[in-house]
């Protein structure tokens, strides 16, 4: 287990407990003390948006541009509680032709296409045909099927099996 989020949280404590024996027991000015607040309760919800990404919460930001599907969990969309649905993908961005070391966690709005896609691609992971992604604006006048990200709207998403893996010559 990961005690990161745990130490960090325990460090501000011990620099909030510092700060107001600091506020107590010296005669600095008034707005030097509120400065030191100020910043010190900055830093907490610095703090807390760090913790988001170490804790495996979906990412802020986009979708890498090539990336290899390795989950997906859909929420569907329920009106009895008022949820607009959502989808959760799990990838491993690929950079110069290689998957990055990490997956990460994104969140798209819940869309029917989307979903239908990403179920076929998952029902094709299952069977052990890898399924490589694509973020871009398509092209105008080339078939396939791109489907518009949350993040950015902007962007779309396309859904291919990987190439068979060649095995090196003997």
């Amino acid at each position: 287990m990961n005690n990161s989020p745990l130490l960090l949280t325990l460090a501000y404590l011990g620099i909030a407990f510092l700060l107001l024996i600091l506020c107590l027991a010296t005669r600095w000015p008034r707005i030097v003390k509120m400065a030191m607040i100020v910043l010190v309760t900055a830093s907490y919800f610095i703090a807390g948006s760090a913790f988001e990404g170490m804790l495996g919460w979906p990412a802020a930001t986009n979708i890498p541009e090539k990336f290899v599907l390795l989950a997906t969990v859909v929420e569907e969309p329920d009106k009895d509680r008022g949820s607009k649905g959502a989808i959760f993908i799990w990838v491993n961005g690929v950079e110069a032709g290689r998957p990055v070391a990490e997956p990460r966690a994104f969140r798209l709005a819940y869309g029917k296409p989307l979903h239908a896609l990403l179920n076929e691609a998952m029902k094709k992971n299952r069977q052990g045909i890898s399924q490589i992604g694509s973020t871009e604006a398509p092209a105008a006048g080339k078939n396939g099927s791109w489907l518009r990200s949350a993040a950015d709207p902007t962007v779309k998403i396309k859904i291919t099996d990987a190439p068979a893996p060649q095995l090196p010559e003997k």
